[in-house]
């Protein structure tokens, strides 16, 4: 048994730093599983900054000394913020109220209808399933409600929390993108002397992360905006608040698409019926949906992500039971990281072909 394990520690790790690799990998995810609701400010801070660096390394390339061209990124950034919350917040929580104001209209509408379809299609539904149906969704809004009381109860801990993270991570960005080149520098001093893996792994992944970052952020964005212009257009109430939820849901691939056309069928029926206008706006978002994965996303990352759907499934699925919306996000580049590890993992077999060279057998 222990020339077993020797033969496969040999094998897996031929050389010094590859353990010293591991070793970090493996402390990096006990600090996200452990700490990562705590470092959240931070992983937010981070995140903003990677979008916002592009803009930074423009300007640096245009001879703008660094200090300047974080604070014009900055407070460009922080201009938009604050359009975006004068604007649009008002808006959305307008349709919010809005729609939780005739959530019981459309469900005495649809409880109605629900019991018509026994009369309608006798050999397909019966009046006792549907009366289980009603009870099943009667049970889930109860349950809905009581999450709502508690949310209601631990608001102002929430919004307590809303207002450290508007003071603290606008900070930190600033100081990221300010003094990027010395903390990365001084985060480099903690790692070990041999960590050439370490260095390929991250350039590797690096900028496919950035880069799938600032795709990302443009996806949701150019989504959100085409999706609102549609069914402003279409009639469609609640326009900016589902146009909202279809840009959020492409951060959730394959997966989020589907479950936003609910909420889309929903108040579309509601508003018309099964008619030609329904039909519309079923159509018009599933060439938006058509669109978004085979024009844009390729458009936007390009050769950033190359892994199968079943691996960024997974991914999600793993990442996303973990940390929450932060682990959904962040599915496709950690699943990109972890591709790009097991691609540069150094095993035995590698290391003796490296030693041989390209032209020896």
């Amino acid at each position: 048994m222990i020339e077993v394990f020797q033969e496969w520690y040999r094998r897996f790790f031929p050389e010094p730093q590859v353990l010293s690799f591991a070793l970090l990998l493996l402390a990096g995810l006990l600090l996200l599983v452990y700490f990562g609701g705590i470092l959240a400010p931070v992983l937010a801070a981070v995140v903003i900054a990677y979008i916002l660096d592009g803009g930074v390394d423009l300007l640096e390339r245009w001879r703008v000394p660094r200090t300047l061209a974080a604070i014009i990124v900055f407070v460009v950034f922080l201009a938009l913020v604050m359009l975006a919350l004068v604007g649009l917040g008002p808006l959305l929580s307008q349709q919010i109220t809005q729609f939780f104001a005739e959530l019981p209209k459309m469900l005495a509408q649809g409880q109605q209808a629900l019991l018509h379809l026994p009369e309608q299609y006798p050999n397909l539904i019966s009046a006792d399933q549907v009366r289980d149906i009603l009870a099943a969704i009667q049970s889930e809004l109860a349950s809905f409600g009581q999450r709502v009381l508690r949310f209601s109860a631990a608001s102002v801990v929430g919004i307590i929390t809303i207002m450290v993270y508007f003071v603290l991570v606008p900070l930190m960005v600033f100081f990221f993108l300010k003094d990027k080149h010395s903390i990365m520098g001084w985060m480099a001093g903690f790692l070990p002397t041999e960590r050439q893996l370490a260095r390929d792994v991250w350039h590797e992944v690096n900028s496919k992360i950035a880069s799938y970052i600032r795709g990302k952020f443009w996806e949701i964005l150019i989504v959100w905006v085409v999706t609102y212009v549609t069914f402003k257009l279409l009639g469609l109430n609640y326009a900016m608040l589902l146009a909202f939820l279809v840009g959020i849901s492409v951060i959730v691939p394959y997966v989020g698409a589907a479950v936003v056309t609910i909420p889309v069928a929903f108040i579309a029926y509601f508003q018309w019926g099964l008619t030609s206008e329904f039909a519309y706006v079923v159509l018009a978002y599933g060439i938006i949906q058509f669109l978004d994965g085979n024009l844009l996303v390729p458009l936007l990352f390009s050769e950033v992500v190359n892994l199968h759907p079943v691996a960024i499934i997974v991914a999600v699925l793993v990442f996303g039971g973990l940390w929450g919306l932060w682990g959904v996000f962040f599915a496709i580049p950690l699943a990109t990281l972890v591709n790009a590890v097991i691609k540069s993992w150094p095993t035995a077999s590698r290391a003796s072909a490296m030693e041989q060279g390209p032209g020896e057998t």
